[in-house]
């Protein structure tokens, strides 16, 4: 039989990672990205049922025969699989990267609050969000920097 009494946690949990891998999807769907808001929170609600039903079968067997750590590690190769059909190659560009990294990203902030790590899951959100929003400006600047050192040069 189930233990019920679990509920509330593992609710709060899910909440938590909806809240938190949305702020990232948002992010994404604005700029346009394939892998959007629903992507990023089903990915992180993915990784965290994971690593929830992993730490329950160690719980079942009282950390015997489990080794949660197994499992879990499995999430970073499946999220690493996902993460590489973002990325686009033509026309001598590559695209994808960032959404890529986003979805590692939401996939550990998923991971962090399923094991019961909320600080990091948060200073990792915030922090991505700054990355994200913040340097777009700083990248702008470089890339404009460079295509007028590039035509100097090639004058």
């Amino acid at each position: 039989m189930q233990d019920l009494s679990r509920l509330p946690v593992v609710f709060l949990k899910v909440i938590l990672t909806i809240v938190l891998t949305s702020l990232i999807g948002v992010e994404r769907e604005i700029r346009n990205k394939v892998a959007g808001l629903r992507t990023h929170v089903l990915v992180g609600m993915g990784s965290c049922l994971i690593v929830l039903t992993a730490f329950h079968i160690s719980d079942i067997y009282n950390h015997t025969l489990t080794d949660p750590t197994r499992i879990i590690s499995n999430i970073v190769t499946g999220i690493g699989f996902l993460c590489a059909g973002t990325i686009i190659r033509g026309g001598g560009q590559i695209i994808g990267l960032t959404t890529a990294a986003t979805l590692w990203i939401v996939s550990g902030i998923g991971m962090a609050i399923g094991a019961g790590d909320y600080v990091d899951a948060i200073v990792v959100t915030a922090t991505s969000l700054l990355v994200l929003i913040g340097l777009r400006s700083l990248e702008r600047m470089v890339q404009e920097y460079s295509r007028g050192s590039n035509q100097n040069n090639s004058q």
